[in-house]
């Protein structure tokens, strides 16, 4: 039995599969629109971007980047990836979430790569990698667990 939040998802998928049109799936999850993520797909990855905004400083001194917006930005990239690489029918639920803080992060876009370690039929893996410039020097990375849904 389809919910509607799963129809909605559904075609969310779809439409990013067929069309790389991804702002459905940002749509559909409330803080991800609210810190304006944007989702690209490059040469079959799929990569997360938080466009600068000077709301989003947190240290004016640095200035820097707000950790939680950090944090909320890498949770945020492993939930969409997860909606757009699995068939759930449900948005995941976040179980725990681990960051390692690497480089202050300064005033500019913010991108993120996640990768799924570990999946089971509840439960899944994912770590997390956010830069700046270059991917080989991170700004942090996070760890993260997500149940799934599951017959009830």
């Amino acid at each position: 039995m389809s919910t509607p939040i799963g129809s909605m998802l559904a075609e969310a998928r779809r439409r990013a599969r067929e069309h790389a049109d991804f702002d459905g799936f940002v749509a559909l999850v409330p803080y991800a629109r609210f810190l304006g993520l944007r989702v690209e797909a490059q040469d079959g990855q799929l990569r997360m971007r938080l466009p600068y905004r000077r709301e989003l400083i947190g240290n004016p001194a640095l200035p820097a980047l707000h950790g939680g917006v950090t944090a909320a930005f890498m949770e945020n990239a492993a939930l969409l990836h997860l909606l757009l690489r699995l068939d759930e029918d449900r948005i995941p639920k976040s179980i725990d979430f681990a960051i390692d803080y690497l480089l202050s992060a300064r005033p500019q876009d913010c991108f993120a790569e996640c990768e799924v370690t570990r999946a089971g039929v509840r439960v899944v893996h994912t770590q997390i990698r956010c830069w700046q410039d270059v991917p080989e020097r991170p700004i942090a990375v996070a760890r993260a667990h997500f149940l799934l849904s599951y017959p009830e």
